[in-house]
């Protein structure tokens, strides 16, 4: 893990404000749709209405698809009430409210090396910090602070999560917590 040159938080920590934490989130997502369109249409750049068009049949089957293959898919399409990228919208939006919910009916297969279920927490992770507005004050430094060691390979124990979260609901900060799960050669 390093920290990010542009706003010291750990790399992927400093979204959604940080633009270049930001765009690392968004890659992760962006990869996995470029690799599936590369694989279902022999080129990750499609024309729009093709890309659309396989972004809709992603969305009309999430539960057949990786989630970083659905999220990306939802990314390409827009909300027919708010306008906003769906599932990305205001809480509160029907349309969006659903997508969002969709999304976790995805396939999660945890890479190789690392704890059963991190996928799990990966995926969890991308989605807050990528739609914060959609989610407490709290629960977005929480993710914040944990998304650059579940995507390390960490998972802390439902013990530690808990103990962080008691943190966060005292007001603690990103810089009082940003070291508490340090991983060793971490810098």
């Amino acid at each position: 893990m390093r920290r990010c040159a542009d706003c010291g938080c750990w790399e992927y920590g400093g979204a959604p404000d940080c633009a270049r934490c930001a765009d690392l989130v968004d890659r992760i997502v962006q990869d996995g749709w470029r690799d599936f369109l590369r694989a279902w249409s022999g080129t990750a750049e499609p024309s729009a209405e093709e890309e659309r068009a396989i972004a809709e049949m992603v969305v009309e089957e999430p539960d057949r698809h990786d989630w970083r293959i659905v999220d990306g898919a939802l990314d390409r399409l827009s909300c027919a009430d708010c306008g906003s990228t769906l599932g990305r919208g205001p809480r509160g939006c029907p349309p969006c409210d659903l997508a969002d919910g969709f999304r976790y009916s995805a396939i999660e297969t945890d890479r190789p090396n690392v704890h059963p279920r991190n996928e799990h927490a990966v995926r969890v992770g991308v989605s807050v910090v990528r739609a914060g507005h959609r989610y407490s004050a709290r629960a977005l430094l929480g993710w914040r602070l944990g998304l650059p060691f579940v995507l390390d390979g960490f998972l802390p124990s439902t013990a530690q999560a808990q103990a962080m979260r008691a943190r966060i609901n005292d007001g603690a900060t990103y810089d009082d917590l940003a070291d508490l799960w340090s991983l060793p050669g971490s810098s």
